[in-house]
């Protein structure tokens, strides 16, 4: 499937001065796509608003809303990343009087992941990349994922499935490419992102699902030594749902049951 740029099939594709290829001045979002309709498309077109805000970039919503849903009917099934730059820019980091957004969609197929991650549970990398602590930018999917890229860097082949990630000060965020939580004497627990992290669309909906089961959640700042004396511990993502983590460094959990309740929640919003 061809890939779009403002609304139409892509041409000449985006200028050399754009923006998000300078400064990595924009935001992006992972759709998941089944049978033509586009997966948590209010928490993502929410996220997105909210993040053009705060890097004033003017959104058209209801026109990216239209452009999504016709897209994601051609492509059927698959992923459709949405990304949103500031446009064309001079020399310098000053952003534009009147700036002029660029919308990209491109089409990718079904992430293929491993059945046994979710059946048996995964092995966690212990990632020596931290995240930067930027309270502007904490929570937002922007454009500049250099720490992902060297995080993920760090390890090969397949015996792990994810990687930790912690601040500088050794209080864990998330993963690579998913949000993590823990379970502690029945309480769900996952860490703030105040100053750091991404705020994922399934992270966002399995807590709106704790609240709806009068499950007890907190948020907050998890150092490292909380975080490997948890009862449960998983990682989800909006593409594959939640994964059990079995294994980090030297500690091993079991897969209990708050764990595979949520595994059953998430599954059944992505239809798995």
């Amino acid at each position: 499937m061809e890939d779009w740029v403002n609304g139409q099939p892509v041409e000449a594709g985006l200028s050399c001065r754009d923006r998000g290829l300078a400064y990595g001045h924009g935001l992006f979002e992972t759709i998941g796509v089944h049978n033509g309709q586009p997966r948590f498309l209010d928490d993502h077109l929410q996220r997105l608003s909210a993040g053009c805000r705060r890097l004033a970039i003017p959104l058209e919503l209801e026109t990216v809303r239209q452009e999504i849903l016709e897209y994601t009917a051609l492509l059927r099934n698959g992923v459709a990343k949405l990304i949103i730059t500031a446009g064309l820019g001079e020399r310098g980091y000053a952003a534009p009087q009147h700036p002029l957004p660029q919308r990209l969609l491109l089409a990718s197929p079904v992430p293929r992941y491993a059945s046994q991650n979710a059946d048996q549970g995964i092995r966690l990398f212990p990632c020596q990349t931290r995240l930067a602590c930027q309270p502007l930018l904490a929570g937002l999917k922007h454009l500049n994922r250099l720490e992902q890229v060297l995080a993920r860097g760090e390890w090969k082949g397949l015996d792990y499935a994810e990687g930790l990630m912690c601040d500088p000060f050794e209080h864990v965020v998330e993963g690579v490419f998913s949000n993590l939580f823990m379970v502690v004497n029945n309480t769900l627990i996952t860490p703030s992102l105040d100053t750091c992290g991404v705020a994922g669309v399934m992270r966002a909906y399995l807590l709106r699902n704790a609240e709806r089961l009068n499950i007890k959640t907190e948020v907050r700042q998890i150092p490292l030594s909380d975080f490997t004396a948890a009862d449960e511990v998983f990682m989800c993502n909006s593409q594959y749902g939640v994964w059990p983590v079995c294994t980090y460094a030297d500690h091993e959990w079991p897969i209990g049951p708050l764990t595979r309740q949520f595994q059953q929640i998430a599954a059944k919003a992505l239809d798995f």
